[in-house]
């Protein structure tokens, strides 16, 4: 038996970027430490997952005093070609949906004509 038969598989279904969107989702004024913290990787990686995420789209930034808020872009799609037809909004709503009392599918894409980016990812369409 190899030491790689000894031990589990570590991998994991989400990466670290949709990890780092879902706790910016739950908490759009969370700091970067305390993503690391939660996801357990360091602060630095997080600072360059959120460099990648707002250079792509994915998220805004909001300077308030010494800390930052953000705010997603739920409209914005998937990257890998199978899901590029899929806005990421429907994987937050799953992923924080189940943290939302009375919140039984989560989020919901926003309706066209509509501006695509919240503050707080947990109201639902047109709410506030």
């Amino acid at each position: 038996m190899s030491a790689s038969e000894d031990r589990p598989s570590t991998w994991t279904f989400l990466t670290h970027h949709a990890r780092v969107l879902v706790e910016i989702a739950r908490d759009p004024a969370v700091r970067l430490r305390d993503i690391a913290d939660k996801i357990g990787i360091t602060e630095r990686a997080v600072q360059n997952i959120v460099s990648d995420l707002y250079e792509a789209g994915y998220l805004a930034r909001e300077r308030i005093g010494r800390r930052n808020r953000y705010s997603l872009n739920l409209d914005q799609h998937f990257r890998y070609p199978t899901e590029a037809d899929l806005p990421i909004g429907l994987l937050i709503g799953i992923l924080i949906g189940r943290d939302l009392p009375g919140t039984p599918g989560g989020l919901e894409p926003t309706p066209a004509g509509e501006q695509g980016t919240r503050s707080d990812v947990r109201n639902g369409p047109g709410e506030t």
